[in-house]
């Protein structure tokens, strides 16, 4: 973002409540960020034309403007659980609802589904971190629309220090498939009026690794670049 106030984080009191804490920072967002950038949110208040929809985990240490550094109104965005995709039909609901009306009634020309290291749901699919269905059936059900990564990684024997980032990794594959059979999808990917892209979002390290579907791979941004202008290019 051009206005670095948008970004600026601001430290947490110990002493105040955390809904304090969030009241501080609407009036902080009322009466400095918001004058700044009146122009655009005047704009948006006519309406939105999103370019993408951005699906990604509900993970609070994710933060899809930061991560693109987007303004508001150009992402649409989706967050649940695993960052997760239902196949069209199996468990029709929000996520579904979504991803029919951005493609549909906003016209969004690419679909990004973003996963993250460290999951948690991840970490619950590959046992290192307790999601019982006594506790959390909700949860559970939820994630059994990941369960086919579950079964690749397992067929790998990939070992335990490696299990939950090639998890986070099956899991966007999958995701992308399943995105792939929703109508609404489908219809623009043949009309090659849509791009679907999985990432994985390195939280230590800030760096995002693309998927490249062709080499069955993930890369660096550079490479994505590179690869994406050189079709364009031809």
């Amino acid at each position: 973002m051009s206005d670095d106030r948008l970004n600026t984080r601001r430290l947490r009191d110990p002493a105040k409540s955390d809904l304090l804490h969030l009241l501080d920072g609407v009036e902080q967002f009322s009466d400095e960020v918001f004058p700044a950038t009146q122009a655009l949110f005047e704009s948006l208040a006519q309406g939105q034309a999103p370019h993408t929809l951005f699906i990604t985990c509900a993970d609070s240490r994710v933060s899809p403007e930061m991560i693109t550094q987007t303004h508001p109104g150009e992402l649409f965005v989706c967050r649940n659980i695993g960052n997760i995709v239902p196949a069209y039909g199996e468990m029709l609901g929000g996520v579904s609802a979504v991803v029919e009306y951005a493609v549909i009634a906003l016209n969004v020309r690419q679909i990004v589904i973003c996963g993250h290291s460290d999951c948690g749901a991840m970490r619950g699919l590959a046992g290192t971190a307790p999601m019982t269905a006594e506790e959390m059936p909700t949860v559970n059900a939820w994630l059994r629309n990941a369960e086919t990564a579950r079964s690749v990684v397992q067929a790998r024997n990939v070992d335990s220090e490696h299990r939950v980032q090639a998890l986070v990794e099956e899991n966007i594959r999958l995701q992308l498939m399943h995105l792939r059979t929703h109508p609404s999808v489908a219809g623009r990917l043949a009309q090659k009026r849509l791009d679907v892209q999985g990432w994985v979002y390195d939280i230590g390290h800030g760096r995002i690794a693309v998927f490249n579907e062709d080499d069955d791979r993930f890369e660096s941004v550079a490479e994505a670049r590179g690869r994406l202008q050189q079709q364009q290019g031809g």
